[in-house]
This record gives structure tokens, sequence and C-alpha cells, in this order.
């Protein structure tokens, strides 16, 4: 979990697409098909209810339409004392119950709160942040998973597997956190680093939620490349640095590579599928909407639409040494696509837990009232010969990861790297076509 922010839901989207849509009323519907001037609180509900009839392309078989008129009711009872100049936050919780009611959990309603983080998230735009992840143990969100680089956290000096034990001489609580963060004033944490006490300074500042990939090495003989990604939101730039990455281990002599999804929420689509084809050379789907079907197909860090180029990145690299992906619940979205695209090549084993749940549609965001959003799935996948992808990676060595685990990465060991590394050691001798046919 990011101790500078709560998670807004937003995070999970696949790709980010800004729309903005007009709300003309709606048919099938008595209060939507008004003249007489409209209420905020109308209007935002009349475009959400727009988007559901005419972009939604998910797998919920709800009658759209009927739950439009269902919800409309709601909304004119929790109107009725002011019906003309109804607010526009009398409708955001009404609009959250009927994509509740949707049974779609990739679409979702952001409220401006939640919306401006996502777009911190997404741009790798600036927020008042202590730039760190944390992970729960004994009740509250205090060990260290993620610094994110250039932050107040990285600068304090707080490191992977830190475990927060105070915070101004007083029993830590991740809610003190959140209010210190807020009011952007200096604490002092006492941590616990391998098993020894140490405190640090720290404070809140407007920073950057960029966290490109990563490299690091492990095993015995230091020639395990670990290739962490974080995230596939960070403005742009992911893939490229992927393959700029695994241009380096390979200059470097790793015998084999891990990839770290964990935690990883996804992100851009575009990113990703080029971030894959530093592993897989190449690789096809389809994408089913409203709108009908269309074919992407991914080469070399190249993506083709419908045949038609979207892109790539310079200098594209392929690893085709022996390869792991660690994944664990919190991965999510397009970081699902990443692991099942190998896990389709067979590359390589992925191991750790069943992912998130979000990985075979595509979501878009689309602007509505004032400065709030909805995310809205618009697309599902399937591969060439009509199989749908799987809404959850299940990995092929599962390893449920436990509080046990969280205190032995409090003394320094990552139980789940050490995994990946080990199933590096006992793999097969792999020979990879370097074109093969798109399935």
């Amino acid at each position: 979990m990011n101790a500078s922010t709560r998670r807004a839901p937003a995070l999970r989207a696949l790709t980010l697409v800004m729309a903005l849509v007009a709300a003309p009323a709606l048919p099938g519907t008595v209060a939507l098909a008004q003249t007489a001037p409209l209420s905020p609180a109308q209007e935002v509900f009349n475009k959400v209810n727009r988007l559901l009839l005419e972009e939604y392309g998910g797998l919920s078989k709800v009658d759209r339409a009927a739950l439009g008129r269902e919800y409309q009711a709601r909304l004119d009872a929790v109107c009725a004392p002011t019906p003309l100049n109804c607010p526009v936050e009398k409708a955001y919780p009404v609009i959250e119950a009927q994509l509740t009611a949707l049974g779609d959990e990739h679409s979702f309603f952001q409220t401006p709160e939640d919306f401006r983080d996502f777009l911190a998230s997404a741009t790798g735009g600036n927020r008042l942040q202590f730039g760190v992840k944390l992970a729960r143990l004994d009740g509250e969100n205090r060990v260290v998973l993620e610094v994110v680089p250039q932050s107040a956290a990285e600068e304090a000096g707080l490191q992977r597997g830190d475990l927060l034990r105070t915070l101004d001489g007083r029993p830590y609580t991740y809610a003190a956190l959140q209010q210190a963060r807020r009011e952007g004033r200096e604490i002092r944490l006492g941590v616990e680093r391998a098993g020894r006490p140490l405190t640090l300074t720290l404070q809140s500042r407007e920073s950057s939620t960029r966290d490109l990939p990563r490299l690091s090495f492990a095993g015995a003989a230091n020639n395990v490349a670990v290739l962490r990604i974080p995230t596939f939101l960070a403005g742009g730039g992911i893939a490229q640095r992927v393959h700029d990455l695994v241009g380096e281990a390979r200059a470097q002599g790793a015998m084999g590579m891990i990839v770290d999804l964990r935690g990883n929420p996804g992100g851009s689509l575009a990113e990703c599928d080029s971030a894959v084809s530093a592993f897989v050379p190449t690789f096809a789907r389809v994408a089913r909407g409203a709108a009908g079907e269309s074919r992407t197909v991914v080469s070399r860090g190249t993506r083709l639409e419908n045949g038609r180029n979207a892109g790539g990145v310079r200098n594209p690299q392929l690893w085709t040494g022996p390869l792991a992906v660690l994944v664990d619940r919190g991965s999510a979205s397009c970081s699902e696509f990443f692991a099942f695209e190998i896990q389709y090549a067979a590359r390589g084993p992925v191991i750790g837990e069943t992912t998130a749940g979000v990985g075979n549609t595509a979501t878009r965001i689309f602007p509505v009232g004032e400065d709030a959003a909805l995310q809205l799935t618009v697309l599902n996948y399937a591969k060439p010969g009509g199989a749908p992808y799987p809404d959850r990676v299940r990995p092929d060595l599962p390893r449920e990861q436990t509080e046990e685990d969280l205190r032995l990465l409090t003394r320094g060991q990552d139980t789940l790297l050490a995994a990946g590394v080990q199933a590096l050691l006992t793999a097969p001798p792999l020979t990879l076509d370097a074109q093969p046919p798109a399935r």
C-alpha cells in the first residue's frame, strides 16, 4: 500500500484515454429525457449513463438501460428536496452503487480526489507524498515494500524491508503517518532494519510519482538479473527502459533474469506490450468492443494495430536466456497481461500468488462532472483463435505470501525472490526462435 496517499482504484486502468463526452437525453428513461434545465447531479448521472449505453465493451450481461432507470429513481429520491439545483456530490454514491450493480469490477466511478490521484500516477506528475509503499503486518501498514526514486523516503534513507515501529516517539500507526503526510510536517520514524533499531527523519513534499523499471542482481554468484517493474503508469518510457535494462543485463553476463511484477497495478497496455516483446519475440491478440474487433500484433518492440504501426522502442532487445516472473495478489491489469503472455509462450515459470483478476479487459477514463471521472471497460480480449484471456493469472509455481514471509523480509530475506532464483538454477536449457509465429 502506498503511504503517500490512499490508493485510488483507478490505478488498475489498462489504458489512459481521456474523452470528454456530451450528455444528451437517454432514450428509455423518464428523467433523462427532460427538456428543462438539469441539476448538476442529473447532468453527471446522464453523462455516466450515456457512456454505459454507448461505450461499454465488457463482459457484464446486466441490462444497462434497465439499470439506468432503476438508479434514476434512486437519484430522484436523493434530490427530492432540491430537484432543480441538486448538487453534483449527491449523484456520486448513486453512481457508485449503480456501477457495483453492473457486476464489472473493472468499471467504477472516481470522485475528484480519486481522479486527481490517478492523473498524478498516470502521467508521472507530482503529488504530496512520502514516496513509500507499505505492506500490512500486525494490523498496520508498516513494512516497506518500495521506495519511490527521488522521493522524501529515499532521501531519508528508508529501504525495502524496513519495519516501522514508532512515530514521534509513540507506537506507529498508519493513520498517524497519513495525517503527517497531509500536514506536511516533519516526523521521526523509529525503524527496525534487519533486527537493528535506527531513527530517520521524514517530511512529505510534492514530488514525482514517476517510478521507472530498475535492475539489480541476486543469487550466490550475483549473476541473476532482477528486473523490477513497479508500475506501467508512469508517464511513458517504461517499455524503452525495459529494453535498455535487458541490454544492460546481457552486457553484464547475467545467466538468468527474474521480472518482478509484485504489486504492479497495471497502466498503459501499449507500454506493457512493448515491454513483453523484450522476452517474447512475437505475439498477437484480438480486441472486442462496442465498435467491433481489432487485431494487435507485437514484434520486437513494435506494435501493429490492424496492420498499422502504433509505435515502438529504439534498439529493441530480446532476452533468450532463462526467465521467471514474480506476481502476487497486487499484480493487476496489464501486469497480468505481461505475465500471461510469458506463460502462453512457455518462456518461463510464473511464480507467486494468483493475480488480482482484472487482466482480460481494457478500460478508459472519461471525465464527468466537476473533476470526477468514470473508469469504464471498453474492450475484452482474446487470442486470434478465439480463446479468451483469463481474468486472473494462475502461477505455474504457486507460493502464497504469508505474514511469516513479511517477517523474513524485515530480516533481509525475500522468499519469493529466492524461489525465483532457484527456479532459474534448475531450469532446462531453452532455445528460443527469434521469430515464432503469432498464435
